[in-house]
C-alpha cells in the first residue's frame, strides 16, 4: 500500500497530498492501464500511482508551476512523463502521447499546494510577507499586483464577491482604491493590513484577508474557468471505463464537480415532455460512483489543510 506520509521536496516545504490512499486506490482499477496526474504538485499522488501501476503502465502528470515539474525530473521511471501545461488542456497534451481516449484514470486535485503556499516568494499567502504575486505559472499572465494596480473599484468588489464570498467587498474594494492613490500594492503583509482595517466583522479564528486572498488567487490564475474546461477535457480524454477523480477544497470548485457530474449522469433532459425515448439515447456518459468521501479525523489533524476537501468519483460509460 502507498504511504499516505508526508513527502519533502526540496528548499523545505513539506507537503502531505490529502485523500492520498483514498483517491489513488478508486483511481487505479487497471495495474496495466495509462493515467494522467492533472496537477503533480509535489508528487505524492503521482508516486502513489506508479506503486499500483504493473510494469505495462503509464502516468502522465501535467502542472503549471515551473518548480513542480522540475521536482517531476527526480522521478527515473520509463513509466512516468510530466509536462509543464494547464490541465484544461490535458485533452491535447494526453493527445500528443497517444493517449486521448484512452486513458483509464484522470485525477485532478484543484487549487493551490502546500508548496505554493508556503514559500513566501509566491505571494499567495497573508501569513508571510512576500511580492504579491499568486500566479501559478510566474512566467505569464497578470499578478496580483497587477490586477490590483490597473482593476476599476467595481471589478475588484466583484471579484470578492464572486471568488472570496466576501460579505464586505466593496467596502474592501474601496479600501484598496484609495490606498493605491498613495502607494501602489506589492507586497502581501500591506494588502493583508489594509484589508484588516477595512474589515468591519472579523470572523472568529479567521484572518480578514482570507476571503480576498482567495480571491485574488482564483481571479489571477483563472482557476474556475480551468476547471470547467479539465472536466470537459477529462471526459474526452478518458477511455469508456474510466475513472474520474476530482479532489476540491472549497464550495466554489466542488459545487461545479458536483453538477458537472450530475448532469452527464442525467444525460440529456432537455426533451420534449412525453417524447419515447430509449435509455441509450439519454445520452448519460458518466455514472457516479458513491457519495462525496471527506478526509478523516485522523488526516485533518495530521494535516489541517485537508479539513476542506472534498473528492467525487465518477466513471465513463461512453
Amino acid at each position: 500500500m502507498p504511504s499516505s506520509a508526508p513527502e519533502q521536496p526540496a528548499r523545505g516545504f513539506r507537503h502531505a497530498s490529502v485523500l492520498l490512499d483514498g483517491a489513488v486506490e478508486v483511481l487505479v482499477h487497471d495495474p496495466a492501464g495509462a493515467y494522467l496526474d492533472g496537477t503533480y504538485g509535489r508528487g505524492g499522488h503521482s508516486r502513489a500511482i506508479l506503486e499500483r501501476l504493473a510494469p505495462q503502465g503509464h502516468l502522465l502528470a501535467i502542472d503549471r508551476d515551473p518548480q513542480a515539474v522540475s521536482e517531476a525530473s527526480a522521478i527515473d521511471d520509463p513509466r512516468f512523463a510530466v509536462e509543464q501545461g494547464e490541465f484544461a488542456r490535458l485533452d491535447e497534451i494526453a493527445d500528443r502521447y497517444g493517449l486521448h481516449g484512452r486513458l483509464a484514470g484522470v485525477l485532478l486535485d484543484v487549487g493551490v499546494s502546500s508548496p505554493q503556499l508556503d514559500d513566501p516568494e509566491r505571494g499567495f499567502s497573508f501569513l508571510r510577507d512576500g511580492p504579491l504575486d499568486m500566479r501559478m505559472d510566474p512566467s505569464r499572465g497578470e499578478s496580483a499586483a497587477g490586477f490590483l494596480s490597473r482593476a476599476g473599484e467595481g471589478e475588484i468588489a466583484g471579484v470578492f464577491k464572486a471568488y472570496g464570498e466576501e460579505r464586505f467587498a466593496k467596502r474592501l474594494a474601496r479600501a484598496i482604491v484609495t490606498r493605491r492613490v498613495e502607494r501602489p500594492f506589492e507586497r502581501t503583509a500591506d494588502l493583508a493590513e489594509v484589508v484588516k482595517v477595512a474589515h468591519p466583522a472579523w470572523e472568529k479564528g479567521k484572518h480578514p484577508a482570507t476571503r480576498v486572498f482567495q480571491a485574488l488567487r482564483i481571479q489571477v490564475n483563472g482557476e474556475l474557468e480551468q476547471l470547467d474546461a479539465a472536466l470537459e477535457a477529462a471526459l474526452e480524454a478518458l477511455a469508456p471505463g474510466g475513472h474520474l477523480v476530482v479532489i476540491s477544497f472549497h464550495s466554489l470548485e466542488d459545487r461545479r464537480v458536483k453538477r458537472f457530474i450530475r448532469d452527464h449522469v442525467r444525460g440529456d433532459t432537455d426533451l420534449p415532455r412525453g417524447m419515447p425515448i430509449r435509455d441509450d439515447q439519454l445520452k448519460r456518459r458518466l455514472e457516479s460512483l458513491g457519495k462525496a468521501r471527506r478526509p478523516s479525523a485522523e488526516e485533518v489533524q495530521e494535516n489541517p489543510r485537508a479539513r476542506s476537501a472534498v473528492m467525487r468519483v465518477a466513471r465513463k460509460r461512453y
